[in-house]
């Protein structure tokens, strides 16, 4: 049985203040979502300081990203969000955040992507089970036009069922899992890697 609304908008509420308290959401950057029902998605309103997030603060949307709550207008990203959901039935919650981290290695990365290997915390993402892997991490280029944006995510999802996560170059990192907690664990688990792989590249390495 799915959590109803008020348990998924407590566990967005409570994201965003960690995630904040992280300072991987700084001000009103970032959104978060998680699955309301097969055709339903729970997301944070537009504009919103993530750590201070209320009740009044998230709305539910149609998978085609638009407001079911007349005079809630949805954060402009909201179709990377669906777009996790109807990729994937398992999916249940879709988180992206704005660490420092994630976006300066985005713009240093001279690729479309990152490639970590041989990790121990590699296992911490759904699927992985040994430090032995290959966990590929693509880098999209930024627009505004999310339509678009989205256009150029989908193709990569179509060929890799196993992503767990992407980054939007100078913006910021997008993960999701089956539950919230899964959503944050690999948050975590981003950050570590990312800040590991700077200091890698400031030692010359």
């Amino acid at each position: 049985m799915n959590p109803d609304r008020d348990t998924l908008a407590q566990q967005i509420i409570d994201a965003g203040r960690f995630l904040y308290g992280r300072g991987w959401s700084p001000a009103t950057s970032s959104n978060y979502s998680a699955r309301l029902s097969p055709s339903e998605a729970l997301l944070t309103a537009s504009g919103k300081h993530k750590g201070q997030l209320g009740p009044g603060d998230v709305l539910a949307t149609d998978m085609a990203g638009n407001s079911l709550e007349p005079g809630k207008r949805p954060s402009a990203e909201t179709l990377l969000h669906t777009q996790l959901y109807r990729w994937d039935p398992r999916i249940h919650a879709v988180l992206h955040t704005h660490s420092v981290n994630a976006t300066v290695l985005s713009r240093l990365a001279a690729s479309d992507r990152l490639v970590f290997q041989d990790y121990e915390l590699q296992k911490a993402f759904s699927g992985i089970t040994t430090h032995e892997s290959t966990l590929v991490v693509p880098i999209f280029d930024n627009d505004q036009d999310i339509a678009r944006l989205a256009s150029k995510v989908q193709p990569w999802l179509a060929e890799h069922p196993d992503c767990v996560g992407y980054l939007i170059r100078g913006h910021g990192l997008y993960t999701w899992g089956a539950a919230m907690s899964d959503a944050l664990r690999q948050v975590e688990a981003f950050e570590f890697l990312f800040e590991c792989e700077l200091k890698t590249r400031a030692a010359g390495r």
